[in-house]
């Protein structure tokens, strides 16, 4: 596996050192060494059943490992420490849950006083999701892209460090597509935070990161810069042919 060269003075948000999760006795994640950079997207990929979202889930501590380590901010994660780094951290895995009978602002300060977060927080991230104009509108009636977006919102609540981000660009039609990748892309400079994307298209992560993962049977078999990628000669898009066998996604 491929490994990244950091740069001097380059902080490492995520880590994991030999990070295994077994279902039954079949592995879904296999010794696993994840590194992400300071303020970058880091685009996740691999095919549907690779892994990624159990990678996901075993960083935010929703799932336990086997065996391995996870570290967030340098710091390993354990039973003690494990709420406080979290609180550092905003996440949307899988399908976003709402209540669909209260608006978009309603939503939003149910989660601000669950994490303890002043109302005053909620105008900038409708503001950043670009759903201040629908902020009134009951979620019952938001689009599939306006919910993803609303989704976004509420992990942003409490300016977390680092965004955890599962297939964000699932379902959705190609202007919700194109304003995702923006919003994404957006993220580390203005907000200086460090996003974490999975995905099974290689057009999304090519658009949208700065380091790349590739995962597949549970395996990391590529990490490190796009550039440094096609620098060794194996362009990303062949990796993703041979995977796929000749498809554009995983």
């Amino acid at each position: 596996m491929n490994t990244y060269t950091i740069p001097k003075n380059t902080k490492i948000i995520v880590e994991t050192s030999d990070l295994t999760k077994l279902h039954g006795t079949k592995p879904r994640v296999a010794h696993l060494h994840l590194q992400v950079l300071s303020k970058c997207v880091y685009g996740f990929l691999g095919p549907n059943g690779a892994g990624k979202t159990t990678t996901l889930k075993l960083l935010l501590g929703l799932a336990k490992p086997n065996q391995g380590k996870v570290y967030l901010f340098g710091d390993e994660v354990t039973d003690r420490n494990r709420l406080a780094l979290l609180r550092r951290t905003g996440s949307l895995i899988e399908s976003p849950s709402f209540y669909g009978h209260l608006t978009g602002m309603e939503n939003l300060q149910i989660v601000a006083k669950l994490k303890g977060v002043p109302f005053s927080e909620i105008a900038d991230v409708l503001h950043t999701v670009r759903l201040t104009s629908q902020q009134h509108k009951k979620v019952k009636h938001y689009s599939l892209g306006m919910k993803q977006r609303l989704g976004i919102a509420m992990a942003l609540l409490g300016e977390p460090e680092l965004l955890i981000l599962d297939e964000p660009t699932n379902g959705l039609d190609p202007a919700g597509i194109q304003e995702m990748r923006e919003l994404i892309r957006s993220l580390p400079s203005d907000r200086h935070m460090t996003v974490i994307l999975s995905s099974h298209l290689l057009s999304e992560v090519s658009q949208m990161a700065d380091q790349v993962g590739i995962i597949n049977h549970g395996e990391m078999i590529f990490q490190g810069t796009q550039a440094e990628l096609q620098s060794q000669g194996n362009n990303l898009e062949e990796i993703f042919l041979t995977l796929t066998g000749g498809a554009d996604s995983l």
